[in-house]
Order: C-alpha cells, then sequence, then structure tokens
C-alpha cells in the first residue's frame, strides 16, 4: 500500500520575523502521521497573495492533500480567505451555520456587540465545504481541485485542534485507503548523539530497507525511533524484534521504551510506587516544578515548589544555614544539599530536587563561571548531588539543568 503524502502551510508575517512560534506544523504533522498520511512538506508564507498563490500552486503538485492555517481572522492583514475565494473561482456568502456560531459566541461569552467586520466571519467561498468552528468564530474550509484537497483552517491552535480531530482527519480516513505507519520510540539520557551513533552502527546498518532508524537530540536527551511506512506481510513483529534489540544495546542510557517525556515518566514512576515529589528552584526558577505539572494527573504525586531565587527565602523558607551561604555561596553542594533537606521538611514529601546555578549570560566568576549548576535529588535518608558545566545561552542552560534533575531523580527513585 503506498503511502499519502501532504504538505502544511501556514501562513503569517509574524511566523516568518520570529514573532510566533510554528507549533500548529508540529502537531498537525504527529496526528496526520499517526493516521497513516506522510508530511512531505512544511511550508512558511507571508501575508503575501503571490507567495500563497506560489506555495499552493507548487505543494499541490507533489501532494494530494494541502493543509493550510492561519490568515483567516477579522482584521485586513488576514488575507486568506478572499485569496481563496478567487483562487477556486467562487464567490463570498454567508453560511447561515457560521453566523450563528459567531453570534452565540459574542452573547454568550464575550458579552459585547457583534460589529460588520465580525459578521464577515461567516462569509465563505460557495463552492467549498464549510468546517464549523465549535472552538471560535471562523469557520474552516475544504476546496478540491484536480483530484487535490485543500483545507483552510484557523491559525489559533485550540480552533485548528479542533477541526483537525473531529473532521479534517476522519474525513480523510474515509477518503484515502491509508497504511499503517508503524513507530516504536526509546529516549536516551546521559549520552550524546555521535557516541550513541557508534555504539549501535553495526545495529543501525543491518537493518532492512522497510525499517529506518532517527536520531532526535534534544537538552541532553536523545530519542531513537524505528519506523515503518510499508505495508508489506510481518513488517510489525519485525519492528518489535529490531526494537528488542535496540533497547538491549542502549539499555544503561535508556530513559523510557515508550515515546513520552521524561517528565511523563517521571510521573509513571511517582504514580506507580505511591510516592510524591517536590522541588526547591534558584537558577531555574520554577521550570521543573512547570514540566512536572505539565502531564495530567500530576497531583497525584507533585505537591509543590519553593522557588527561593534570594538568599533570604533559602534561609527563611528552605532553612539554608546562613554560615553555608557565607561559606560556600548559593552555587555550592553544600547549599543545594540543604535545599533538599528543607524541601522535603517544609513540604513533606518523599523525593525533592533542588537546583541553583549560574545561567547567564552574566553573574559568572572565574572560581564559578556562567554555566556552573549544582544540582540535588533525595530522600530524608539520602541526598545525592552533581555538578554541572553548561556552556549554552540561559535558556539552553536551563533546559538542560531541570532535564539532568528530572534524569537524577529518576535514577534515585528507581534504586531504591
Amino acid at each position: 500500500m503506498e503511502s499519502v503524502n501532504a504538505s502544511i502551510i501556514t501562513i503569517g508575517d509574524e511566523l516568518l520575523i520570529g514573532q510566533t512560534i510554528d507549533t500548529n506544523s508540529a502537531w498537525m504533522a504527529q496526528e496526520l502521521n499517526a493516521a497513516g498520511i506522510w508530511v512531505k512538506r512544511r511550508v512558511a508564507v507571508g501575508d503575501d497573495g503571490p507567495d500563497i498563490r506560489k506555495a499552493l500552486d507548487e505543494e499541490s503538485r507533489d501532494c494530494p492533500i494541502i493543509l493550510i492555517t492561519g490568515g483567516l481572522g477579522p482584521t485586513a492583514d488576514d488575507i486568506t480567505k478572499p485569496l481563496l475565494c478567487d483562487y477556486f473561482g467562487g464567490k463570498l456568502i454567508v453560511n447561515e451555520e457560521a453566523l450563528e456560531n459567531v453570534k452565540r459566541i459574542f452573547e454568550r461569552y464575550l458579552k459585547r456587540p457583534l460589529i460588520e467586520r465580525n459578521l464577515k466571519q461567516a462569509e465563505v467561498p460557495d463552492n467549498c465545504r464549510v468546517i464549523q468552528n465549535r472552538r471560535g468564530t471562523a469557520p474552516g474550509m475544504w476546496f478540491e481541485k484536480d483530484g487535490k484537497i485543500f483545507v483552510s483552517m484557523p491559525g489559533v491552535p485550540f480552533e485548528m485542534k479542533g477541526m483537525m480531530t473531529e473532521e479534517v482527519i476522519p474525513s480523510l480516513q474515509q477518503r484515502f485507503s491509508l497504511p499503517t505507519i508503524h513507530h516504536r520510540t526509546l529516549l536516551t539520557a546521559g549520552i550524546g548523539e555521535s557516541f550513541l551513533a557508534e555504539m549501535i552502527e553495526s545495529f543501525e546498518n543491518a537493518l532492512p530497507a522497510s525499517i529506518k532508524l532517527a536520531y532526535l537530540p534534544n537538552y541532553g536527551m536523545v530519542k531513537l525511533r524505528l519506523s515503518s511506512r510499508s505495508g508489506e506481510t510481518g513488517i510489525e513483529k519485525e519492528i518489535d524484534s529490531r526494537f528488542v534489540t535496540l533497547q538491549g544495546l542502549v539499555k544503561e542510557y535508556m530513559v523510557t521504551n515508550r515515546d513520552e517525556t521524561l517528565e511523563e515518566t517521571i510521573g509513571h514512576i511517582l504514580k506507580e510506587r505511591n510516592k510524591t515529589l517536590s522541588t526547591a528552584e534558584s537558577c531555574t526558577g520554577g521550570y521543573i516544578a512547570h514540566l512536572v505539572t505539565s502531564i495530567p494527573g500530576s497531583s497525584a504525586y507533585f505537591k509543590g515548589s519553593v522557588v527561593s531565587y534570594a538568599n533570604e527565602v533559602k534561609e527563611n523558607l528552605l532553612g539554608v544555614r546562613t554560615q553555608t551561604l557565607n561559606s560556600q555561596g548559593a552555587v555550592s553542594e553544600e547549599t543545594v544539599r540543604e535545599m533538599v533537606e528543607g524541601a522535603l521538611q517544609a513540604l513533606k514529601t518523599d523525593f525533592a530536587i533542588a537546583t541553583s546555578g549560574i545561567m547567564g549570560p552574566d553573574g559568572g566568576t572565574p572560581e564559578k563561571p556562567v554555566g556552573l549548576v549544582w544540582i540535588a535529588v533525595g530522600t530524608k535518608d539520602r541526598v545525592e548531588s552533581k555538578r554541572f558545566n553548561f556552556r549554552f545561552d540561559r535558556k539552553r542552560n536551563i533546559d538542560l539543568t531541570a532535564n539532568n534533575a528530572l534524569n537524577m531523580l529518576r535514577t534515585l527513585v528507581l534504586s531504591g
């Protein structure tokens, strides 16, 4: 069975200048892939009519499915709808269901009067299939031309995801005979991508042509993903067998054999053991707590955090000794160990994480340079600490600190 290709076009000047990060196409690609549709290209285009037309022409040459997000708002720079109307040779008409939806949202939720600009949200080309927006005011549009499908959706992620999940993907699955795309993913930590590749070189070279290996590095961790979109008999059994072999080769560094984040893995482990966690964060400023609580159900194991950015907070809330801060400094092994002890006592948890470091770009000294971080994890009976020297910008240093802290916690919990 041949794969079906799709192209994603995201529209908006804000994407090209970096003012808005394009999360839409990443999410869409994952959902399409899970449905058996292979994303061949992702293209970002500004709010420029000729550029949008060119993208539509070029992408439809190679792909039977073209998904478009952005440019459907009520302001002058939202040019996607009139452009598509002209591109497909239609004329704008009011869709009554979309109009009622706009009125309902303004009356029930926004509590403000409608103006003409808002009413125009309900206008759609007369030659499209309307995709109603149950999460916003701008309807989506489904066009077909020369055997190709074009779907235009709002750029607001929440609204686009609703349309994709409820209508677009189910409709595509009905239209096309789609292959099953198999993925097997594991996560490693504590080893770089190049060293990992060296370790499993013979394994990779022995893979059949129908199975591909991908390296996906991210902030001190590397995902390894085996994929196959082949329809040949027995491919799922073959990829499972290869995945077992791969796990054995990297077991020393493997965090999880599921396609999940480190914070999800931590959640599973703590839940399984009925244990609780707290954090005492200085240089990470609550970022570790944010990662942990981004996982649904984290209230079952996460109790809270003390963001002790200032020394007086370390002293007053975590009980770090003044003598320790004066003699060793805030960025020291002794301080993070006392921060762990203070968090365990203050928040009454089984485990705690503490971080203190110099994230940059300034604040370093010859003795304690930018990128120096101390991390401690522990229980009431055991505290482990480790020094790191990161060399990147502030954001990446924070990300690396958080990931290393969570992985240290994972190792500690599993060792008990």
